[in-house]
Order: C-alpha cells, then sequence, then structure tokens
C-alpha cells in the first residue's frame, strides 16, 4: 500500500490518503505486521508526504512530525516522496531523510 499524507491534495490512484499525523501514525504503527482479522501482511511499500498540515495540524503536528516518530522508532525500511511545496519544509524533511540514509524518492 501507498501511502498520500495531506491536508488538501487528492490522493492519487493506488494511494490510501490520510490527512493527519495521527492518522499516518496508525498505519505506520501497523507497519509489517500480519492482520488479525484477514490473516493478511499488512506493508506500507511507500509513503508520500506534504509539510503542512493546515486545519490538521492539532492531530499530531504538522507532516515533519511522521519523520521524527519514524527516526525515534527506527522505521527505516519504507521509501519516502516529498510533494510539499513549502521549500523550507522540504529542506528540513529532507535532512531528516539524509541523517538516517533512508531512502528518498525524487
Amino acid at each position: 500500500m501507498k501511502l498520500w499524507v495531506d491536508d488538501v491534495r487528492p490522493a492519487p490512484p493506488g494511494y490510501q490518503r490520510v490527512k493527519s499525523v495521527d492518522a499516518a501514525l496508525w498505519y505506520l504503527r501497523n507497519h509489517n505486521r500480519i492482520n488479525s482479522v484477514t490473516y493478511s501482511f499488512f506493508r506500507i511499500e511507500l509513503i508520500d508526504l506534504d509539510h503542512d498540515a493546515g486545519d490538521y495540524a492539532s492531530k499530531g503536528g504538522d507532516y515533519i512530525e511522521i519523520l521524527k516518530w519514524m527516526e525515534r522508532h527506527n522505521v527505516n525500511d519504507i521509501p519516502i516522496r516529498l510533494h510539499t511545496m513549502n521549500p523550507v519544509g522540504r529542506e528540513n524533511m529532507r535532512r531528516i531523510i539524509e541523517a538516517n540514509k533512508w531512502k528518498e524518492i525524487r
């Protein structure tokens, strides 16, 4: 599954859209686990991030918080794409990605 994290833009076909950090973290906490109902393996193959959460910032902050959470919990096996139009936010997010040697899809 591909995760699209954005408060405004709709997800491209084939993506699961979430609008808040808290919602994205639910998926990340369950990443690489077997679904106890369907017994299917749950895997995130890509996380595509905006930076500014807008009205959804009250539910976990801006989307850079997802990268900080991934860093704290050693989640390093998910490729990341940044689709934010915020140049400062993009560079701040990219610094976290590069510091952890994560794979960024450009």
